[in-house]
């Protein structure tokens, strides 16, 4: 005898819901849920229903509570921070994350030209007009962290999620200082202006639904961006090596002239 069809269960709807959100990073790690009484009556459910929705998330490993509320975990963290501790204490992470950069930025770019929807579009022209408007700030800090958000925003628009995950966890990486000094970059004379444009070259191809041009701008800016870093290097390292030669009298004995 065939078993009954019976419908699924609000709070099991309500956790499909949830999770899915969180799968397409529409629900960001770490981002904090409204409290419950709020977040049923937006989802238009039932407190209970919700609280068993959220326990099940909660079990799974997706959403954390605390005295201060229910957030989205970090469920990469266990992965992302040890990671950052080894790419903190390795030679050459710069170069491996800027090929690793020009492996998949190129063709996200693409994939964001062809797959944008209208939200995704306008979320792209504001980061662009921000990023326009820090620009004549004195302070690149801002500018800066537009710079991260607009290739967040590109990552989200190829509507891939595996893309998005890996690479918030990267952008993470990135605001932490791993793999360069932003700051650093942005201060290097004529460097500012050549990013702005690059990135509004990026983000046109992208709005007019163009991949060819959208990659390319993509490749030229990660290939412009590695070259920079390691001029930036290089200038260091000579500098250091300057400094060691001044600080060479307090450790030769009797040096001749």
């Amino acid at each position: 005898m065939n078993e009954p069809i019976r419908p699924p269960r609000l709070a099991d709807a309500i956790a499909a819901r949830i999770q899915t959100m969180i799968l397409e990073g529409v629900l960001r790690p770490g981002e904090k849920l409204n409290a419950e009484r709020e977040l049923a009556e937006r989802l238009g459910v039932s407190r209970p229903s919700l609280r068993e929705a959220l326990a099940m998330l909660e079990q799974k490993g997706l959403l954390v509570t605390a005295k201060s509320g229910t957030a989205v975990a970090r469920f990469l963290g266990p992965l992302a921070d040890p990671l950052a501790e080894l790419l903190r204490a390795g030679d050459g992470v710069a170069a491996d994350y800027f090929e690793f950069r020009r492996l998949v930025e190129a063709h996200a770019s693409g994939l964001a030209a062809t797959r944008a929807t209208p939200p995704d579009r306008a979320a792209i022209r504001s980061c662009l007009e921000r990023m326009r408007g820090a620009h004549g700030a004195e302070d690149p800090t801002e500018e800066a962290s537009c710079d991260v958000a607009l290739h967040v925003l590109l990552y989200e628009a190829a509507h891939n999620v595996l893309l998005l995950h890996i690479m918030r966890v990267l952008a993470d990486l990135l605001h932490k200082g791993i793999f360069y000094n932003r700051e650093q970059l942005y201060r290097r004379p004529g460097v500012r202006d050549a990013l702005l444009a690059q990135h509004l070259a990026i983000g046109a191809a992208v709005l007019a639904g163009d991949p060819r041009a959208a990659e390319q701008a993509a490749a030229e800016h990660i290939a412009f961006t590695a070259a920079t870093i390691e001029e930036i290097r290089r200038d260091e390292a000579r500098l250091a090596t300057s400094l060691r030669r001044i600080e060479r009298a307090d450790l030769v004995a009797g040096t001749a002239e």
